[in-house]
């Protein structure tokens, strides 16, 4: 009842003409529009899993019965992109965003219970930037980059952390599998996942459990902490930046009986239905707080849906688009998701097919703050500073890396997505037994145009590869330069490649 009536592109035919975003000038532009000085808060909200098509507004409501009037009003009211890209696990999309440098570069490609990988104390986040700027700071929900203390967001650059817990969800599931199975009840206790909280620097304290029941009440603790946030902040003097990390439409998908069959189209979409309900919540706390149009709202998903994993009833329910890949892969489907950009009165109400990507999101926010990123790292996030002033005819990004573990597994390049090696299996998702992957070594890359041909059918390398491959081998030099200089460290990978 909320869309907006407008054309979504054809995806079998997309152009990169510049069409991206939008986020104001804080003094110049706002004092020439004959707006308030007032620094705008920002709040970002990352949904799990959700997939390019899982959302009404990207698929016309295709998906039978469900609905997401919420996110789909968002996207009416602001900036619609159906070029944003992200890395191919939560945990990756999610370090890209804290830092904006590939998540190669922090170690944090996945992150795994028990194992090193994790936010280093020196990495620099948007919780720092932010807190650096004068801007009280806020996280509620999944964090997912390590249960170290150095790497909690309270010691990231947050104020405080409310919700909170380390992994994704599928642990809630791990104590009741392992008393079916008659494990030792020191091993159940071992595998509990706990929510926690925490206010400025130092440990969090574990709440309760989080557990299979707990798992149907999470998300409305998520949107009612974060309501109350916004209440107490929203009459202090100076802004407030908020990150809230979102379990849906992430495995398990049970919902509670208010959410239990209301999108007619399975236990997944029910459980999309619910997290649209719950941005519904926070959006109309920033209304009843009377700071709606002081406030950049951002919404985003780390990553694509798992198609092929779940219960039976999620079997094949996540949404790509019309990209092929999930959750894992290396693929559009993966690497593609929904995300809005809305400011009232500032940020023009439009669809664009520009690229950008998650990482872009630091160094953009620092030009908007006017604050300084650190010199001695490379940063692979893009300033998009001047194209969101539309000072710039279009995006200032043309391609992006994709990894598994510490392997290059992609190149895109304007329209056309390169990659170095042939996939047999590539999930790097564990539920789906993605722990290892079959690759064949190219003598030349795969070359696919996505805009032609979404799917990645064709194989064009034999027709372009010559005259697209300058650009893919100077990008993979870059890359290749700036590890010389500053080495990657070494991470645990869940997805093992092997050579044929």
């Amino acid at each position: 009842m909320y869309l907006r009536a407008r054309t979504l592109p054809n995806f079998s035919f997309l152009t990169t003409a510049p069409i991206f975003i939008a986020l104001l000038a804080l003094s110049s532009v706002a004092q020439a529009q004959g707006v308030t000085n007032k620094r705008p808060n920002v709040v970002i909200m990352i949904a799990d899993n959700l997939g390019f098509g899982d959302v009404s507004a990207y698929n016309i409501g295709t998906r039978g019965g469900m609905r997401t009037p919420n996110i789909d009003k968002l996207a009416a009211d602001g900036l619609q992109m159906t070029q944003f890209l992200v890395e191919a696990t939560c945990t990756a999309s999610r370090a890209a965003l804290m830092t904006g440098r590939y998540s190669v570069r922090t170690g944090l490609s996945w992150f795994a219970d028990a194992e090193p990988n994790r936010l280093q104390a020196e990495e620099y986040t948007l919780g720092e930037l932010f807190g650096d700027a004068g801007y009280t700071t806020a996280y509620v929900g999944k964090w997912h980059l390590g249960r170290s203390l150095q790497s909690q967001p309270q010691n990231q650059g947050f104020d405080e952390w409310r919700v909170g817990f380390f992994s994704s969800s599928d642990p809630v599931l791990y104590p009741d599998t392992m008393a079916e199975f008659g494990a030792p009840p020191e091993l159940q206790d071992a595998a509990r996942s706990w929510i926690v909280e925490a206010d400025g620097p130092g440990a969090s304290r574990k709440l309760n459990q989080y557990d299979s029941e707990y798992r149907m009440q999470i998300e409305a603790d998520i949107a009612g902490a974060s309501v109350e946030i916004i209440s107490q902040l929203s009459v202090e003097d100076d802004p407030f930046f908020m990150v809230i990390g979102w379990t849906r439409p992430h495995y398990p998908n049970t919902v509670g009986s208010d959410f239990a069959g209301k999108s007619g189209v399975g236990q997944y979409s029910d459980s999309v239905v619910e997290l649209d309900y719950r941005v519904g919540e926070v959006l109309n706390g920033l209304r009843e707080s009377g700071i709606e149009d002081d406030t950049i709202v951002v919404f985003a998903s780390d990553n694509g849906p798992t198609t092929s994993t779940g219960s039976p009833s999620e079997l094949y329910a996540g949404d790509t688009g019309p990209f092929r890949g999930e959750l894992g892969d290396p693929y559009e489907g993966s690497l593609r998701t929904p995300a809005i950009i809305r400011w009232p009165g500032q940020v023009e109400a439009r669809m664009s097919n520009q690229m950008i990507a998650i990482h872009d999101f630091l160094p953009t926010f620092a030009s908007m703050l006017g604050r300084e990123l650190p010199t001695e790292r490379p940063i692979d996030g893009i300033d998009q500073f001047d194209f969101l002033l539309a000072n710039a005819a279009k995006s200032s990004r043309e391609h992006l890396l994709t990894f598994l573990g510490d392997r290059l597994v992609a190149v895109r390049w304007r329209q056309w997505r390169m990659y170095p090696v042939e996939f047999s299996h590539a999930s790097g998702n564990p539920s789906a037994g993605g722990y290892q992957s079959v690759v064949r070594e190219l003598v030349y890359p795969q070359v696919f145009n996505i805009e032609a041909d979404p799917k990645e059918q064709v194989n064009l390398s034999s027709h372009v590869g010559g005259w697209v491959l300058w650009p893919y081998d100077e990008l993979i030099q870059a890359y290749k330069t700036s590890i010389e200089k500053h080495p990657n460290p070494p991470a645990v990978n869940m997805t093992v490649i092997k050579s044929e």
